[in-house]
C-alpha cells in the first residue's frame, strides 16, 4: 500500500495510529506530500485524490481511499480489528460520534490557524466563532472524560486524541489542562499508548511555524 502523508498532519497521524494498532505499519510505503490550503493543489496528490487533500491511501489492488475516516474503516475491516470499531450498535455509534467530534475539532483548529495567519486581514467574527466552537468542543470532551476512560480504546479515542495533539502542537500555551483537568487526566493516560507515542506530530517546516509567533493564541483564564 502507499500513503500520501505529512508528519504535521493530524489526520495523517490518525491513520498512522490505526496502522500501528492493526500491525500494518511496515506494509505501507509513505510518500511525503505537501498539501497547502491557500495554494495551488499539489498535482501528485490530485492524481490520487481529486479533493487535493491528505491522507490518501492506495491499496494493493489500486483502490484510492480518502479521507481519514474511510481509510481507518478500511484498515480496521481489513485486519478484523472489531475492538477498534465494534459491531455492537451502541458502542459503534459512540465511537463514530467521538470520531465526528474529534475530526470536527481538528478541522476547526486548522481553519482557525489559517484565518489567524491573515493577521490584520483576519475577520474578528470568524476568529471569535472558531474560538467559541473550540472551547465548546473541549468542554464537551471534558464532561465525557469519564465515559472516554471507561470505554475500551478504539477509533473514537484516536480521533479525539489527534485533535488534542493538534491543540498542543499549535496552541501549546493556551492552558487547557489547568482549565479541563478531567480531560487532561484522560489524555495523559491515552497519550502513553505506544501507537500514540510513535506517531507524535513532527514540525518539519519551522520557517512556516515562525510566521505565527507574533499572533496571540487563545488562553484559558484559570484565575477565577
Amino acid at each position: 500500500m502507499k500513503l500520501h502523508w505529512s508528519p504535521r498532519s493530524p489526520f495523517v497521524r490518525k491513520v498512522n495510529i490505526v496502522l500501528e494498532e492493526c500491525g500494518l505499519t511496515e506494509t505501507v510505503e509513505r510518500v511525503r506530500s505537501v498539501a497547502v490550503f491557500a495554494a495551488a493543489p499539489n498535482p501528485d496528490i490530485l492524481q490520487d485524490n481529486p479533493l487535493g487533500k491528505i491522507p490518501v491511501l492506495i491499496t494493493d489492488d489500486g483502490l484510492k481511499l480518502f479521507d481519514s475516516r474511510v481509510i481507518c474503516d478500511y484498515l480496521i475491516t481489513l485486519t478484523r480489528r472489531d475492538d477498534l470499531l465494534p459491531a455492537s450498535p451502541a458502542l459503534r455509534i459512540r465511537h463514530l460520534r467521538w470520531q465526528a467530534l474529534g475530526d470536527g475539532l481538528t478541522d476547526i483548529l486548522l481553519l482557525w490557524r489559517i484565518e489567524r495567519a491573515r493577521k490584520e486581514q483576519a475577520d474578528p467574527i470568524i476568529l471569535a466563532a472558531l474560538e467559541t466552537k473550540t472551547r465548546a468542543a473541549l468542554a464537551t470532551l471534558d464532561e465525557e472524560s469519564v465515559e472516554l476512560a471507561q470505554t475500551p480504546f478504539g477509533l473514537g479515542h484516536i480521533a479525539v486524541a489527534c485533535a488534542i495533539g493538534q491543540l498542543d502542537f499549535r496552541y501549546a500555551d493556551c492552558g487547557w489542562r489547568r482549565a479541563l483537568p478531567d480531560l487532561a487526566a484522560w489524555y495523559g493516560e491515552v497519550a502513553t499508548r505506544p501507537s500514540m507515542v510513535s506517531t507524535s506530530i513532527i514540525d518539519d517546516d519551522k520557517a512556516s511555524s515562525d510566521t505565527m509567533d507574533n499572533i496571540p493564541a487563545f488562553i484559558y483564564d484559570t484565575s477565577k
